[in-house]
């Protein structure tokens, strides 16, 4: 099974305006949607539309998260959340007219004994069960918590995934995780200079793998993406044709398609197509990856 993390999801109010936004009076909305989201949660959405079975682990709190947790029910998403005993779950809002205006919620404090019940889920993962960490984490927690939830894991034979940026990243390397997917900006700022081509991206690649990473998945937006397997071959693939419409959640497609198919395949170039073709059809889209669009764009590769 994979489980995905999401710490803080969140409730993204999406307010659309025919004209720029004005302060200090009142703006009228062409269009709204609300959008259930999270790194996490975003893996588990494609990972479902790829038939890829996967349980969203985080924490929820108040009525927010009851209809956080309902809605994604009501996709076909299985949960397990953990439901903390004060605040809510965060609504970020997001005002699209012309330039994009983010106002993003706190979300609420995870205590100490919610993160002891959280742990006490890893716990119960299996050998062979897929672990993934995305993004960042809350502030009411430790800055060290993705090097104890892999430390926690270690030898158990639980393949993890890391998402993230910076040390936050860095810092769980000598802990063997399976896959970590940093885009190429963040890759540079990891080593710590600039990288100009693929060359340069293959050699910082290889100092994470030195680390302890086993496989080295680079994003390069339209440029494609570069896979240093943990047999130290390179795989290079491009990106379909289309129109990006939306960024927001296709490096989480992208993984979501490479871990299904690496499970469904055993083959790292298959699992590199297909969460190429995954992460372009959520950019190409004004929402998550279906997969009518990426099977279009499977196509192509």
């Amino acid at each position: 099974m994979i489980y995905t993390v999401t710490f803080n999801p969140a409730i993204d109010y999406v307010v659309r305006l025919d004209t720029p936004l004005q302060t200090g009076t009142v703006n009228r909305a062409a269009g709204e949607d609300c959008v259930l989201g999270g790194k996490g949660i975003n893996v588990s959405g494609v990972l479902a539309q790829l038939d890829c079975p996967s349980i969203a682990l985080g924490f929820v709190a108040g009525e927010t998260g009851a209809w956080l947790e309902k809605g994604l029910a009501a996709q076909g998403l299985q949960t397990d959340f953990i439901h903390l005993p004060s605040g809510m779950t965060r609504i970020n809002v997001k005002i699209k007219a012309g330039q994009e205006t983010e106002l993003n919620g706190a979300g609420p404090v995870i205590p100490a004994e919610a993160m002891a019940a959280f742990y006490k889920k890893l716990d119960a993962l299996q050998t062979g069960d897929v672990l993934v960490l995305a993004g960042s984490i809350p502030i009411s927690l430790p800055a060290d918590t993705y090097e104890k939830i892999l430390r926690r894991l270690q030898g158990r034979g639980v393949r993890t995934v890391v998402d993230a940026a910076g040390q936050l990243l860095a810092r769980v390397l000598p802990y063997g995780p399976f896959l970590i997917k940093p885009n190429h900006h963040e890759l540079a700022e990891i080593v710590g200079h600039p990288l100009q081509d693929d060359e340069e991206i293959t050699a910082a690649a290889r100092q994470l793998q030195a680390g302890g990473a086993r496989n080295v998945l680079v994003s390069m937006a339209g440029d494609g993406a570069l896979l240093l397997d943990e047999t130290g071959k390179v795989h290079r693939i491009g990106t379909p044709k289309g129109t990006v419409v939306n960024s927001v959640g296709a490096g989480d497609s992208m993984l979501a398609g490479f871990l299904a198919g690496y499970l469904q395949s055993n083959s790292y170039p298959e699992a590199l197509r297909l969460g190429t073709a995954c992460g372009s059809a959520t950019a190409f889209s004004l929402g998550l990856a279906t997969r009518q669009e990426i099977d279009r764009l499977l196509a192509q590769l």
